[in-house]
């Protein structure tokens, strides 16, 4: 268990079928990564068995905003590690499905829908800034100190927007940071149960609240702008942020219930009760009564409640 401060203090605990204890649950973690290793229970390390894991599942449970942040390229990762920028050699690309409605920002939203945004909150002058330079250019100028942040939040004050409301609600903790300002250059998403998110390297995005099932590289790789109390590296996140337009930032499933992560060579499924599933390598379950399983290579899986695998892919799999 990681018992981040923005942890929901229910949701976990609740599945895991403990009583909550007032502390916050923020994130359990399935999978080999030192940082949170995995254990049998009463018996060895995962690692023992499966060897090193390529991805990190989860349950995220959310009740206060994250940081907004980015994650470097797998190249990227094993230059900064060299460099001692990054605690892993490996990438981090992740996606997430809802359990719960799932409130985000992710990616950069084309600029035509900021401007449309902007001019509704009564900020023409604004707009017209991100008409001329576009909205990649416009974050970059934010982060960089060459535009004032103050104009945009003020531009808030009483929209009735949501991406206007978490302005205010963000300013009110982060008072005036670059970062406040940027989320209005985002998509704003809600996602519902069973939606979900592929955040690549690059993608600049801040989950809001919500719970869902995580499932990204097995890597700790961030790299965050503002909305935080921990460190922040805004230079290496204008190295290697990506500012191109995300005008779908909900994953469009090729398959029903699967959701791949190419990048990290694994997808997650999600079984319904009495699906039938095969596992093809060392793979890892959540059900939605609590168990946390290991399923190894060539295992037969019947979920008797919904349940969610991370599960390896062939070569090549999109």
């Amino acid at each position: 268990m990681q018992h981040y401060p923005w942890g929901d203090t229910d949701f976990i605990p609740t599945l895991l079928g403990r009583e909550p204890d007032g502390a916050p649950w923020a994130e359990l973690w399935l999978g080999t990564h030192p940082a949170g290793p995995t254990a049998f229970d009463g018996g060895p390390p995962l690692r023992d068995v499966t060897g090193e894991l390529p991805y990190l599942l989860k349950v995220l449970a959310a009740a206060e905003p994250l940081s907004l942040q980015v994650h470097p390229t797998a190249a990227q990762a094993a230059d900064g590690f060299r460099r001692g920028v990054y605690p892993d050699r490996r990438a981090k690309p992740e996606l997430l499905c809802a359990l719960t409605p799932f409130e985000a920002f992710c990616g950069v939203r084309p600029g035509e829908g900021t401007v449309r945004l902007l001019a509704e909150l009564g900020a023409g002058q604004l707009a017209r800034v991100v008409e001329s330079d576009g909205p990649g250019a416009t974050i970059r100028a934010l982060y960089a100190g060459e535009i004032d942040p103050l104009p945009w939040i003020a531009a808030c004050a009483a929209g009735a927007r949501p991406e206007a409301e978490w302005v205010r609600r963000l300013n009110d903790r982060y008072p005036n940071e670059p970062s406040v300002a940027v989320t209005l250059l985002l998509n704003y998403v809600v996602l519902e149960p069973g939606e979900a998110l592929h955040l690549v390297a690059g993608n600049l995005h801040g989950y809001l609240g919500g719970a869902g099932i995580e499932l990204m590289g097995a890597s700790d790789n961030v790299v965050r702008g503002g909305l935080t109390v921990k460190d922040v590296d805004v230079g290496e996140l204008l190295r290697i942020v990506d500012t191109s337009p995300l005008p779908s930032p909900v994953m469009r499933l090729a398959e029903p219930g699967r959701y791949p992560l190419p990048e990290a060579g694994c997808a997650l499924v999600h079984l319904p009760p009495g699906a039938e599933h095969r596992s093809t390598g060392h793979e890892l379950a959540i059900t939605m009564d609590g168990a946390t399983l290991y399923l190894p290579p060539d295992c037969r899986f019947t979920p008797t409640t919904p349940a969610y695998v991370a599960t390896t892919t062939p070569s090549g799999e999109r």
